[in-house]
């Protein structure tokens, strides 16, 4: 393996993504080990290593006595070229073993646009991308974002793990360790995790149709009618990766993490996050600093990021930053900030202006569009925290906003316009002038995606978005703003990929074989094959995004329980086209998600840490 490697990583761009030998990796002696674990991500080496849970599951997979989990990361096309010339299969990066000789691979669904590279990634170790071709090999795991809706992967994965994987992946390794000792069949072996918690074993469920379409999923073989997923209870006290793998080549995000707090309660009535990683949970701080100094000691790095989906929300964030920075002498980043002047001073706390500028992100223009949205912001937050930044040296902003947004207008789009130019005479309004000010928009498209109050919600067609997207850059035409959109094609196929049934498989699957590959990336995305596969696998995607969907239908994803309630969303869509606003429950009453209840929780409330 290494000598065929050895002769193609000269004809590749930076071939160091493929040869391994970072500090921090684990390689086991091959007699200590009894079970290889592949934890595959279906992207590029710089995406996947920025990747925090990909870490966490690498420290507890290499724990497990007998274990060795290795990492493998999807091939830039040039090295997917070379190695399908040399006949070289896809390998674990630690110890250039073949993937055909591991128990496990686990793949991370972080991003629908990136299921074809997981057929990919299949077909290049030399295993067959359909499940049911598959009677022996390995075990073929996913979890992640993706597997909320696991339905347009199911002809491709074995085993889906719903919610957090820190405990459930012991769980698997446990279940496979016993079914190579016993000699069970790959069938015996679905049989026995089907009966484990937050475990979805496609093959023993059969989706039904009609003549209008999908109308709801039977289990087989006593498996569950609903597979509920898996949280961390004792979060706080949950065992922390006391090292990290050091990549070999600059990642996207490159600094070490540390997650302060899982779950977000401010309920954005688009964010899938905000509802797939509740409860809120948060760590006390003396394991931050101590797994912070830890790392930092291990891997040498300058700054520390503090991640979680909204990191200003931890309580006593402010003394937190001040006690790691006093204590470690490093930078600490806050990758997630409210759009409130409070979230600008501790920005700069943290030394932020020093870098490329201040990102917030109002959503919508309107105040309007963001109570139907619940982004619980309004311009005076905006306006307040933009004047602490350009009063404190920011001349650079970033927004973002989304277009598209249910019940969203013109006026709405407009509303965009005045919010910048409102910006911009703040700034001139301090400084005087506003030679050295610039705002950037990051401008999406709106997804509708499973679990969120708006799944119902329908995506605005190409000629609506495009139309606004030009409206958008004619009212702001100066050299001071820079206006970054999507590709509608992009947006479009993501929203199908996450809303689709079982029978979007047939064009995934056709869609990769006609080469598709890193669709994510707008350079490598063809949208012109997709619709090809489409055509051929007798499917229209509109019927999954350009249309409201009643509320009593059943949806793809019902038997998928995430522990918020489909009463709650039905209310939170109800509340949003009455334009009413639902506050964030860690501050004030229960809002009634069902998340707490469903699993005897105690409410958590801000500030009891």
């Amino acid at each position: 393996m290494w000598q065929k490697l050895r002769r193609i990583l000269s004809r590749v761009e930076k071939p160091a993504r493929y040869i391994g030998n970072e500090l921090n990796i684990v390689v086991k002696p091959s007699s200590e080990v009894d079970l290889r674990f592949a934890l595959a991500f279906p992207d590029l080496y710089d995406i996947g290593t920025s990747y925090m849970g990909f870490q966490i599951l690498y420290d507890i997979l290499n724990n497990i006595p007998g274990v060795q989990a290795e990492r493998v990361f999807a091939p830039w096309p040039d090295m997917e070229a070379e190695m399908r010339k040399a006949e070289l299969p896809l390998y674990g990066l630690e110890s250039k073993t073949p993937l055909t000789e591991f128990d496990i691979i686990g793949f991370t669904l972080q991003f629908e646009l990136g299921y074809t590279n997981l057929l990919n990634m299949l077909d290049l170790a030399g295993i067959s991308p359909r499940a049911r071709d598959r009677n022996v090999g390995p075990l073929i795991v996913a979890g992640g974002p993706g597997a909320s809706n696991p339905e347009p992967m199911a002809d491709f994965v074995d085993v889906f793990v719903i919610g957090e994987g820190e405990e459930v992946v012991a769980e698997i390794v446990h279940q496979v360790r016993e079914a190579k000792r016993a000699g069970l069949s790959k069938a015996e072996l679905l049989q026995c995790l089907m009966r484990v918690d937050g475990i979805y074993v496609p093959c023993m469920y059969t989706p039904q149709y009609d003549e209008v379409g999908y109308i709801g999923t039977q289990p087989t073989n006593d498996a569950p009618a609903r597979v509920r997923k898996r949280i961390i209870k004792d979060f706080a006290n949950f065992p922390l990766p006391k090292q990290l793998v050091m990549p070999l080549i600059q990642p996207v995000h490159d600094r070490v993490s540390v997650e302060i707090c899982r779950g977000c309660a401010r309920g954005c009535r688009f964010c899938q996050a905000g509802m797939l990683y509740r409860p809120v949970r948060e760590r006390p701080q003396a394991k931050i600093l101590e797994q912070s100094a830890q790392l930092l000691q291990c891997t040498g790095s300058p700054e520390i990021s503090l991640s979680s989906l909204s990191s200003a929300d931890y309580s006593d964030i402010e003394i937190l930053v001040r006690e790691m920075m006093d204590k470690n002498k490093v930078g600490v980043s806050l990758p997630s900030l409210r759009v409130d002047s409070y979230s600008v001073q501790m920005a700069r706390l943290t030394g932020r202006k020093r870098k490329s500028g201040l990102t917030l992100a109002p959503e919508a223009g309107s105040q309007r569009l963001r109570d139907v949205i619940n982004k619980n912001v309004r311009d005076e937050d905006i306006f307040s925290a933009a004047r602490t930044a350009f009063e404190n040296g920011w001349q650079t902003i970033k927004l973002y906003f989304m277009l598209g947004l249910p019940t969203e207008t013109e006026d709405d789009i407009r509303g965009i316009s005045l919010l910048v130019h409102g910006l911009e005479g703040l700034y001139r309004e301090i400084h005087g002038h506003t030679k050295r000010l610039k705002i950037n928009l990051g401008v999406s498209t709106f997804v509708p995606k499973p679990h969120t109050p708006f799944q119902w919600a329908p995506q605005l067609e190409r000629e609506s978005v495009e139309k606004r997207q030009r409206l958008l850059k004619e009212l702001l035409r100066s050299r001071k703003f820079h206006v970054n959109t999507t590709n509608w094609s992009e947006s479009s196929l993501e929203a199908a990929l996450a809303k689709g049934d079982r029978r979007l498989g047939a064009a995934i699957y056709l869609a990769w074989k006609k080469g598709c590959r890193f669709d994510a990336w707008s350079e490598h995305l063809r949208s012109d094959l997709w619709k090809q596969a489409f055509v051929e696998a007798g499917i229209d995607p509109g019927t999954y995004t350009s249309r409201h969907l009643p509320l009593d239908q059943p949806l793809p994803w019902d038997h998928i329980d995430v522990g918020v309630n489909k009463e709650f969303l039905i209310r939170e869509l109800h509340r949003a086209y009455n334009g009413k606003t639902t506050p964030d429950c860690t501050l004030t009453n229960c809002s009634a998600c069902g998340i707490c209840s469903a699993y005897a929780l105690t409410p958590w409330k801000r500030g009891n840490n």
